[in-house]
């Protein structure tokens, strides 16, 4: 024989009937028939196999097993009440852990100063921020959102595209005015390149576009480096020329300090996504610094690169 349950209903019409008093009570609170409030009650003693009330004709009393039916269930009442509250909280306001994973050089840039922000925004929110030369397995636990150059090969996550990102060609004008300027793509080759082994593209090869041609082009140099931060700063020294994603020499290329070559071909997109797993996408804690996160990089995002919209209810 199975043990009887009771559902978290039949807990809170106990304890609304006891709470009224009577049966013609809370037939008027439940805008319901005396007899379906007395027939309701029936079918809960039976259910459980022990008498639960006192009936008289104006009044109800509790007996032992209904004293100790009510205890259990305004405890168990209250506890679901604080559980649903803690979870209604937790989608709606901001806290908790969040863990945060970033390339190196971009991340120390461009993420942490947005991290410094958001917890100034959302002070009951605990930041992790791990930077990584690439980024985390996706189908690792290690990460609540992951800030990413590209849209990930995998339908297990959620990719946000954050900002449009171009990869650009430049050098110092001390190098360019040595070594001369780069007039096509296979120039490259006579030149000094400054290499960045990160992510899984293929080390020292440089795929350009224009319009309907595409060139491929094995670069050399005598320096290289797995973090972007470095190999930007051998370019500004006169180093050679280094490709690299604009947001990261936007700044240089304003001032002048970069210069960039072979305009008119086009290297392989850079998009900046925020990519989450399925999971944690209704954590307010995630929603509200993706949000944050596209936010700060729409008002940098440059002319004509808008982002499309972006809902949550996906």
């Amino acid at each position: 024989m199975s043990t009887p349950t009771t559902a978290p209903s039949e807990m809170a019409f106990f304890s609304m009937l006891v709470r009224a008093g009577s049966f013609s009570a809370a037939a008027r609170e439940l805008d319901v028939t005396t007899a379906a409030v007395s027939k309701r009650m029936s079918q809960l003693e039976a259910r459980l196999g022990a008498r639960l009330l006192h009936r008289t004709t104006r009044r109800i009393g509790l007996t032992p097993e209904g004293e100790m039916y009510l205890a259990n269930a305004r405890r168990i009442l209250a506890e679901i009440d604080d559980m649903e509250r803690m979870i209604t909280n937790a989608v709606s306001a901001p806290k908790g852990l969040l863990r945060v994973n970033a390339t190196l050089g971009f991340g120390r840039s461009h993420i942490a100063p947005l991290v410094s922000g958001f917890v100034r925004r959302y002070p009951e929110v605990e930041v992790q921020l791990q930077l990584t030369v690439n980024p985390p397995m996706l189908v690792d636990d290690a990460y609540d959102v992951c800030i990413r150059f590209g849209e990930p090969p995998d339908a297990r996550v959620i990719a946000r595209h954050i900002a449009s990102n171009r990869r650009l060609i430049c050098g110092a004008p001390a190098y360019l005015e040595q070594r001369g300027t780069p007039r096509v793509p296979s120039d490259l080759e006579q030149h000094n390149c400054i290499g960045i082994r990160q992510g899984e593209e293929g080390y020292g090869i440089w795929h350009l576009k224009s319009g309907q041609r595409t060139q491929t082009v094995k670069v050399r140099g005598t320096l290289s480096t797995n973090d972007g931060e470095i190999a930007v700063n051998w370019a500004l020294e006169g180093h050679g020329l280094l490709m690299r994603a604009e947001w990261d020499i936007a700044k240089y290329l304003q001032s002048g300090r970069l210069r960039q070559v072979l305009p008119n071909w086009l290297t392989p997109a850079a998009d900046i996504y925020a990519v989450f797993p399925y999971e944690v996408q209704t954590a307010a804690r995630v929603r509200a610094f993706v949000d944050f996160v596209a936010e700060a990089f729409s008002a940098s995002t440059p002319e004509g690169q808008a982002v499309a919209p972006w809902s949550w209810n996906r």
